[in-house]
């Protein structure tokens, strides 16, 4: 794992209740927060919630996942490579192994995913909203039949465009 963390907030402070740690990542979208729990990433998010997360003391793992984002953004980094807590039920969290199977650069559909879950649509788009660790677990990378679809993550479908034209994955964006 690195030992320095480019773009990473360097203040700390005691480590969140229930032994959660944080980290905050700065962004083409804007300062993002992600949260370490038990060796795990469990959480990451952009927007109004950061300032009710204040950077706790680092752990390797948030170093590296800072790191990892950090190159990602940059375009030196296609996947990431971190152990995480998917959240939700079992069924959001066989959508969201979906979800890290679709390399980067592509798409698909709810509808594609659905059928490799033997469901429907509907259900999937609700899991993909219910996606802790977006970007890492690339929510943005499906779409609907016929366009963009929703986007959960602070900035809504604008940031999902952005997140698409990065990894130039939806070609008419472009």
């Amino acid at each position: 794992m690195t030992n320095q963390t480019p773009g990473a907030d360097s203040d700390t402070v005691t480590a969140t209740g229930g032994g959660e740690h944080v980290i905050h990542v700065e962004t083409p979208l804007g300062p993002v927060v992600v949260t370490e729990r038990d060796g795990h990433i469990r959480r990451l998010f952009w927007g109004r919630e950061t300032a009710d997360y204040p950077p706790t003391d680092e752990t390797a793992l948030l170093r590296e996942a800072a790191a990892q984002l950090v190159a990602y953004f940059e375009g030196k980094r296609t996947e990431f490579d971190l152990p995480l807590t998917l959240s939700g039920n079992p069924f959001e969290r066989r959508v969201q192994e979906q979800m890290l199977a679709i390399p980067y650069g592509e798409t698909r559909t709810y509808g594609d995913i659905a059928k490799a879950l033997d469901t429907y649509g509907q259900p999937v788009g609700q899991a993909c909203g219910a996606n802790g660790i977006p970007i890492i677990v690339p929510c943005h990378r499906v779409l609907s039949a016929n366009g963009l679809g929703g986007f959960s993550g602070a900035g809504g479908v604008e940031t999902k465009i952005q997140l698409l034209k990065h990894e130039g994955g939806f070609p008419f964006l472009i």
